[in-house]
Formats: structure tokens, C-alpha cells, sequence
């Protein structure tokens, strides 16, 4: 019997219905929440990822500013530009697309951006927060993995976790976040990466699964515990001539075999990314109302 297939696109369309309201109140007040999103290069994901993000600001009525920038784009020419946004009072939250060309410090971008206005939530002030348990924003993405999983039925507390990837804007977060004893977290978690050893070993121990390492249909059936709810994070650009561009968009898991498996499974597209920008725009609304006190 095939896996349930958890609807991150429908998930995250309620999140935004619940949402509008808010933004609307916002507007009565004579605040419209602004979103500046900078894009430094020619990455063609990237360049669709910015795209649904600005047309889902458009459908709540946030104001949103595309940048875009040549990758010849310097350091300091970028550092500059987000410093510039940091003072503008119409941009209430800022985001710099992943990834940056290989001469600029993403780490040194994500530094220049102002707390206040991180919606991505991967300044080191806003990380702390987060694991001080007093968040401002809680990063986007794993943030939209742990709502997928909650408002689908599939609650992490008291379950076996395991995530596929230490890096700093999924696994690292998501780990800490369900680890955490709150209501969406108090799961067991192991994070599996590339000096783990049989890494199948650890998968198939997993209730829930999550994949973000980054390697198209890395995950296949054999390990996967029958019955677990796995969710894939990848979006991996794949070669497949049957496609209109030539292209296509996978995920981190052997979707079509490992769905035979799992109890319950999240598609790519359609699972995560969709989720990670109702987040984005949850923080953009907090950002707007700056309902938090501290720096």
C-alpha cells in the first residue's frame, strides 16, 4: 500500500489564509509589511524560488523588492546594498538567496543583515534565540518542516528522528528545534552526515526520516523502516530529456520506490518548498508588527 502524501503546498496555502487577515489589520493601520529578496547571479532555481516568494507577497499584499545583482557582484558591494536596506523603513524583512556565487562570504551577508529584519532566520543572534527558547524568528525552512509534520498529524514528541545533513540552514536548526522540549518538538534526534558510518544503519531506525543532504534520490527503499513518515528536503536539477527544458527538479529521496515503504511521504515539488515560504512570510508579518523587545 502506498504512503499518505503529505501536501505541503496545501498546508501552506492555510497558513496564508490564516495569515491575510493580519496582513490586512496591518494595512488599516497604515503599515504595509515590505520584503526585499537580493539575488546575486544567474542560479535558475534560485531565480524561480524568488519568483514564488515575490507572487505569494502579492497575494497577501505584502510589498516585495526583488535585487538582483551580476555575480560579479563584490562583497562589499552586497554588504552595502543590505546595509542599505537595514535603514529603510518600507522593507520591514530582508532575505539574501542561497546560494551566493563562490567569491562572496555568505556567512559575512547573513551577518550584515539587521536581527530585526532576518526573516530567514539565519542570523547567529536569531539562532540563539531560538535555542535560549526565546525566538524572533525561527528559520524558515526547518521551521516549515516541523509545521508540516505537526498540522499533518505526524507530531515529533516522543519519536525517533532522523535527519540526513548537519548544514547550517536545515539540519543543524531542525535538529536543535526538535530536540527541543516545546510543544512541536521533545523528539529523540540523530543527524546522520558525511562521516557517519552506514548511515542505512541509522535510516532505518528513523519513525521520521528527513532528508536534506543534498544528493538526488540518495534515500532509497532499503532504508526506510516500514511505516515512517519521511520528508524530503532536497531540490536536486536533474537531466531527463522527456522534459519540456531538458530538466527536472527531484528530491533527496527515491520518491516513486520509497512511497511503497513509508506510511507517510512529502513530494518534491510541492512538499517543503511551499512550506518554507508561509514561514518567510509568517516572520515577515512579525517583523512588521515588531512584536519583540529586544535587539
Amino acid at each position: 500500500m502506498s504512503a499518505i502524501i503529505i501536501d505541503g503546498k496545501k498546508i501552506a496555502e492555510q497558513i496564508k489564509a490564516e495569515l491575510k487577515s493580519e496582513f490586512e489589520l496591518l494595512k488599516n493601520k497604515g503599515v504595509t509589511p515590505g520584503l526585499a529578496a537580493v539575488l546575486v547571479g544567474d542560479n535558475p532555481a534560485s531565480h524561480q524560488y524568488v519568483n514564488m516568494k515575490e507572487k505569494a507577497c502579492r497575494e497577501l499584499g505584502i510589498y516585495s523588492e526583488k535585487v538582483i545583482k551580476s555575480k560579479e557582484t563584490s562583497q562589499t558591494e552586497l554588504l552595502d546594498l543590505i546595509n542599505s536596506l537595514n535603514h529603510r523603513d518600507d522593507i520591514h524583512g530582508i532575505l539574501v538567496q542561497s546560494p551566493l556565487p563562490d567569491h562572496i562570504d555568505e556567512g559575512r551577508a547573513i551577518l550584515q543583515i539587521s536581527p530585526a529584519k532576518d526573516v530567514d532566520g539565519f542570523h547567529p543572534i536569531n539562532q540563539g534565540l531560538m535555542l535560549a527558547g526565546r525566538p524572533r524568528f525561527l528559520p524558515a525552512t526547518p521551521s516549515g518542516i516541523v509545521e508540516l509534520l505537526w498540522r499533518s498529524g505526524y507530531k515529533p514528541s516522543g519519536k525517533h528522528v532522523v535527519i540526513l545533513g548537519r548544514g547550517y540552514l536545515v539540519g543543524r536548526p531542525l535538529a536543535a528545534m526538535l530536540a527541543l522540549k516545546t510543544e512541536k518538538g521533545n523528539a529523540t534526534v540523530t543527524v546522520c552526515h558525511t562521516g557517519t558510518p552506514d548511515i542505512a544503519f541509522f535510516t532505518k531506525q528513523a519513525d521520521i526520516l528527513i532528508a536534506a543532504i543534498g544528493k538526488a534520490k540518495f534515500v532509497t527503499a532499503n532504508m526506510v523502516k516500514p511505516g515512517a513518515v519521511v520528508i524530503d528536503v532536497g531540490t536536486n536539477r536533474i537531466k531527463d530529456p522527456t522534459h519540456p527544458k531538458g530538466v527536472r527538479t527531484v528530491g533527496d529521496v527515491d520518491f516513486e520506490n520509497v512511497k511503497e515503504v513509508a506510511g507517510a511521504i512529502s513530494p518534491v515539488p510541492g512538499g517543503v518548498g511551499p512550506m518554507t515560504i508561509a514561514i518567510l512570510l509568517t516572520n515577515t508579518l512579525k517583523a512588521a508588527r515588531k512584536e519583540f523587545s529586544y535587539a
